[in-house]
């Protein structure tokens, strides 16, 4: 079940009203569950106990590393969490990956292998919950949190429809206390929520899905060598359909969550407008770059063991953050040049120390970071090597004899929609959203609802699916 169907919309509406009901709260959180299992079931039920192996084994390890004494039983234990939670990541997602790889290093050395037809389905979400589950004994293992103090609790964190299969990534501490006292949204509550579903849906529908997407498709997917103007289009409505896409599924994400009352951390903070890559990985996708942070980049050795370390470790979390995007040899490309781009910086900023930019530098660097993201889009977006290496060169005027792809409506479309996003981006870049809403009257708020809704609802859509479900 995806957010922009109406199947999710009267589902949404029977939850809401089911949370309502003056029930005991442990009645209401196992309903929750409940429905939470249903909207997973939507898409696959046999999937549903992968969810559940997860939960399972991660509360009883968790268990078992306080009831433990000494150091060894205490790492059985993570490492039992660990290896079954990577495991099944491994398997679903890396599986045929891995063997395909397997088969042409064993080609290299004159070993001809020709695996069996390996057609695994990917579980949808399953990047997102098993980071989130590891997350919790993890944060046991290390003595940063106690475990949850009730199974119920524990399962509503891990199966919580918003956030269950496409983020925010959550952490136990964040949403498990939630848990434990009786929550409903006040009226003040509901209407923010539901107005952040309407933008999240907005960004979704209408600016990635309708205006956005074609461009993006014809350039990459369209198997013709783009020209320079093609090839800067293509790349940057798929900037802005990324954007829109995934930032539509966390805003909406956390609305949802607003309206059955209780809070979700942000995940976007108007990226585009980052100065430098360390800001744009402040702003983009917070709660992964966050995790990865907490539990690859410091145990890694982090800044604290000299600056070859540091980059090691910069550059490790980054390669392994790309393959985490997708088992393709591009999104780990993706991952290095945000690598590289991070120790570029650091050793530029070291140099210029001294250095303050002026309003108009500090702009002209933002831009040079949005132009230098737009390059690793490419390999994001691209299927293989061969686009991205062709998209690249009609990006740099090497594809001298190219035909036109974008017809001019799409240009025009592009022109409009990506110096308005960005140009919002720089407006909010150190504001927040309840503080800009603060300041508009509120019958342009309402007209602009309305608006919204209105082209939500025209959009000529098929309830497509959220670009990151594939990840």
């Amino acid at each position: 079940m995806v957010f922009n169907t109406l199947t999710f919309a009267a589902f949404f509406l029977i939850v809401v009203l089911v949370h309502s009901l003056p029930l005991p709260w442990k009645q209401r959180k196992i309903n929750l569950l409940i429905f939470s299992y249903v909207f997973y079931a939507a898409w696959n039920p046999p999937f549903i106990l992968l969810l559940w192996i997860s939960t399972v084994v991660d509360w009883y390890a968790a268990q078992g590393l306080v009831r433990a004494e000494r150091q060894s039983a205490r790492r059985a234990w993570m490492l039992l969490s660990v290896i079954a939670n990577l495991g099944m990541l491994l398997y679903f997602k890396y599986g045929t990956f891995l063997l395909h790889n397997f088969a042409a290093l064993a080609g290299a050395f004159g070993v001809h292998y020709s695996p069996p037809p390996f057609d695994i389905v990917l579980p949808v979400g399953i990047s997102f919950y098993t980071f989130a589950t590891m997350s919790y004994t993890l944060d046991v293992y290390l003595r940063r949190a106690l475990p949850a103090r009730n199974f119920l609790d524990y399962a509503l964190f891990v199966t919580f429809f918003p956030h269950l299969v496409a983020g925010p990534i959550m952490r136990p501490t964040e949403l498990v206390p939630q848990f434990e006292t009786p929550r409903r949204a006040t009226m003040q509550q509901l209407c923010f929520g539901l107005g952040l579903m309407t933008v999240g849906l907005f960004n979704k529908v209408v600016l990635a899905d309708t205006f956005l997407s074609n461009a993006a498709e014809r350039v990459f997917d369209g198997g013709k060598a783009p020209g320079f103007l093609d090839g800067w289009f293509g790349t940057l409505a798929f900037s802005g359909q990324i954007f829109c896409d995934f930032a539509g599924y966390s805003t909406t994400a956390i609305g949802a969550a607003l309206c059955l009352g209780f809070c979700m951390p942000d995940n976007f903070r108007f990226p585009y407008a980052a100065v430098g890559f360390s800001d744009f990985w402040r702003r983009w996708h917070i709660t992964l770059s966050s995790w990865l942070r907490d539990y690859l980049y410091i145990p890694l050795g982090g800044n604290r063991h000299g600056p070859l370390r540091l980059n090691l470790a910069l550059m490790g979390t980054m390669l392994l953050g790309g393959l985490w995007h997708g088992a393709n040899w591009t999104f780990v490309v993706w991952g290095g040049l945000h690598g590289t781009y991070l120790i570029a910086e650091r050793r530029i900023r070291a140099f210029f120390s001294g250095y303050r930019p002026g309003p108009f530098a500090l702009f002209g660097l933002g831009l040079l970071t949005y132009a230098l993201v737009n390059l690793t889009w490419v390999f994001f977006r691209a299927k293989d090597f061969t686009i991205a290496w062709q998209v690249l060169r009609g990006m740099v005027g090497m594809n001298a004899a190219a035909k036109p792809i974008l017809a001019t409506v799409y240009i025009a479309v592009v022109a409009t929609i990506i110096p308005l996003l960005v140009a919002i981006h720089w407006y909010m870049r150190n504001r927040t959203l309840e503080s800009a809403l603060a300041r508009v009257p509120p019958l342009v708020i309402g007209v602009a609802w309305g608006l919204m809704i209105f082209l939500i609802v025209i959009s000529q859509g098929a309830g497509n699916a959220f670009i990151y479900f594939q990840f």
